[in-house]
């Protein structure tokens, strides 16, 4: 059936704004009311039905769509970097946003967001956790150099972090007050965000050996580059692969050129960062790896190939073989690195999609 009804929700924490259009009628409904879930329902059922719904991805997440289509209302969530926007439009309003995503809903221009299960968030959510732990990390770590750097001490090894590293550092002292109690502050900072960090992929470790993505966690992980934290965010984030094709996910993930064409002209300029923004993340660190000297799989990726199947195996290894013979061709051209690294980064992407893919496909034909 048809719709009769096209409702644009603007969500937030406190309240939410629907605009209910008829295209057939021209009747059109505005109407303010709480956040709870269940005032919307009763509000949206005010109208005839089959009614669709739509409010942009954000900060509220997915609670209220999953609200709603468990009471048969179908629902869709738009993403907001693909919402058609006026040049000139300059004013903004709670109102005016509600009624234009109506609008784009009735026309059928909304591109829609895939809406996670609750389990599958948790997972994503975990992933994340660890992402902004390691950097948060980092930055701390950052901060103690910085204070021995701009005192004049330098730590005499190369290697930093370690264990001879911590005692070296409780070792430094300063003759002023506030300098030594921010130093030491610093330092007690980096090495609670450590442990905090080593707890993190402990868990991630265990959910990853016992979760619904643990085939497609153990066939990544048989790409050089892509340990289990690794793994474990792409498998998260990315979700469902069977949504994309080889050439579709590099697109899907912002690792295609970005264009500027008209008339005869063609210009390609930087990638266009579009989709998710963690999981092209973990591509790019991934793909500096298959630059380094390759020729047979090292212990750890001969005991990961053991975990999958031989077609697997095969697919894995073809993939190592190939992204490396790339970076060969790129260096001897001399490429500038970060551009052929991105450009490896997509074709990972696509040897990604060629592992993960063909292990769901079985399980989502099953579930339809």
């Amino acid at each position: 059936m048809f719709e009769h009804t096209f409702i644009g929700l603007d969500v937030h924490a406190v309240n939410v704004v629907g605009h209910a259009l008829n295209p057939d009628t021209g009747e059109i409904s505005t109407h303010t009311m709480g956040s709870d879930p269940a005032g919307v329902l009763e509000w949206i059922r005010r109208f005839e039905p089959p009614v669709k719904v739509v409010y942009e991805s954000g900060p509220t997440g997915f609670v209220l769509a999953r609200f709603l289509r468990a009471a048969g209302i179908n629902c869709v969530i738009a993403a907001s970097s693909k919402l058609l926007r006026a040049p000139g439009d300059r004013i903004k309003t709670d109102r005016r946003d509600a009624r234009a995503l109506a609008e784009m809903l009735a026309v059928g221009s909304v591109t829609e967001v895939r809406i996670p299960d609750p389990d599958e968030e948790a997972l994503r959510d975990l992933s994340r956790l660890r992402s902004g732990t390691a950097k948060d990390l980092a930055h701390a770590r950052q901060h103690v150099n910085a204070i021995l750097l701009r005192h004049g001490i330098r730590y005499p090894n190369e290697t930093r972090w370690t264990k001879e590293h911590g005692l070296w550092l409780h070792r430094q002292r300063f003759t002023e007050p506030a300098l030594q109690f921010t130093y030491e502050t610093d330092v007690e900072q980096a090495e609670l965000l450590a442990g905090h960090l080593t707890r993190i992929d402990k868990q991630v470790a265990a959910t990853a050996a016992a979760c619904r993505y643990t085939p497609v966690i153990e066939a990544l992980m048989c790409l050089r580059g892509i340990r289990i934290t690794t793994a474990f965010g792409l498998a998260a984030e990315i979700g469902d692969w069977t949504r994309f094709t080889g050439s579709s996910i590099g697109s899907y993930l912002g690792l295609v050129p970005s264009e500027n064409s008209s008339g005869q002209s063609r210009h390609q300029g930087p990638i266009t960062k579009a989709g998710n923004t963690y999981a092209r993340k973990l591509l790019i660190e991934a793909a500096w790896q298959h630059r380094r000297p390759y020729a047979r799989p090292g212990e750890r990726l001969l005991r990961q190939l053991e975990h999958v199947s031989p077609a697997t195996r095969i697919r894995a290894l073809e993939g190592n073989h190939r992204l490396h013979h790339k970076w060969e061709t790129f260096d001897e051209r001399r490429k500038m690195s970060v551009k052929a690294n991105t450009a490896i980064a997509r074709e990972l992407a696509g040897w990604c999609w060629s592992l993960a893919a063909p292990l769901q496909q079985g399980t989502h034909m099953n579930a339809a």
